[in-house]
This record gives C-alpha cells, structure tokens and sequence, in this order.
C-alpha cells in the first residue's frame, strides 16, 4: 500500500451507508487541511485549514484503487445531509 493509500486509510476511517451503498468516511483534521477543494455537496470551497472529510466508496466494484481515485472532500455538514 503506498503511502498516501496508507495515510487516507488509517486513523479513524469509518464505513458509513447512504442510499444502499457503502462509504469510506476520513476525517481532515484543520490541521491537516492544507490544500483547497470544492465540495460536491454545497458546490462551495473548502479552504485550507478547514476540518471536512474525504469520501469514497468503500464497495469494491471498480476496484479498491479506482475507488480511492474517485474520493471527493465534503463539508461534514454537507456529507452529513447526503
């Protein structure tokens, strides 16, 4: 596993469900929110120094690695209201 694989799924990674299928849920502490991203919930930015969460599914179906590929950062409200 490389080390960024190891670093987005490590700590307090979590599975969630919505809509019956499975999610990886990571949390972005502020601290370690350092780049800026665009949330698909809200379409807004979530700035650098922002705590949010890194979303993927956890499913499998397109493989473990185009899962990862395909994670977005969202809001926790946002991610919270899917």
């Amino acid at each position: 596993m490389g080390a960024g694989l190891e670093r987005l799924t490590g700590g307090w990674r979590r599975t969630e469900v919505r809509r019956g299928r499975e999610w990886s849920v990571q949390p972005i502490s502020a601290a370690s929110a350092q780049k800026e991203y665009l949330c698909p919930g809200c379409g807004l930015t979530i700035e650098p120094g922002i705590a949010h969460v890194v979303v993927w599914r956890a499913d499998g179906v397109l493989g473990d690695a185009a899962d990862l590929a395909a994670r977005r950062h969202w809001h926790h409200h946002c991610w919270s209201i899917a």
